[in-house]
């Protein structure tokens, strides 16, 4: 099976950037926000863009682990942080990878219960395979895929990919 690069670690980087100036742009009158990412990359794609947006904004940012299984999005969902925590914040959940869209809507769902001050969402690659109504607020790249074609996201400090398979 080939390995046809999407992205490579510089990209990776560059879109991150982007994507954090984008979320500091969208929450001009916040002092805080909450980048809440779904575990196990798309935490780390959140917690890199925590790191920038603390790099380019006097925004304080707090991370969120969620842990879900995502084969059954129904079971309960864990977050790091208490719900009082984040209630009426601004709030980003982050993905890798948004294939069908059903991690993302039910992760949405979770943050739902408790009243955000705003809400967004943002993934690295979007596939347009959407089976569920979410919109993604911020995204890398948009790709059109086959079902069968896998993307795999590969974080590393110096050697970040995404690659088609």
């Amino acid at each position: 099976m080939s390995h046809a690069p999407i992205l490579t670690h510089d990209e990776i980087q560059h879109t991150i950037r982007r994507i954090a100036y984008q979320i500091y742009e969208t929450f001009p009158d916040e002092t805080s926000i909450v980048i809440a990412g779904i575990a196990p990359n798309g935490y780390v794609f959140a917690e890199k863009i925590a790191e920038v947006l603390e790099q380019i904004s006097p925004l304080v940012v707090t991370r969120c682990k969620v842990e879900m299984d995502k084969k059954n999005p129904l079971a309960p969902i864990h977050t790091s942080l208490a719900p009082d925590a984040y209630a009426g914040k601004g709030l980003v959940l982050a993905d890798d990878v948004l294939n069908s869209g059903a991690t993302l809507i039910y992760g949405v769902r979770h943050f739902l219960e408790v009243p955000l001050k705003k809400f967004k969402t943002a993934v690295l690659v979007d596939r347009n395979h959407k089976q569920y109504p979410v919109k993604v607020d911020f995204k890398g790249i948009s790709l059109s895929t086959s079902l069968q074609e896998h993307v795999e996201v590969v974080f590393d400090e110096t050697a970040s990919t995404v690659v088609l398979s």
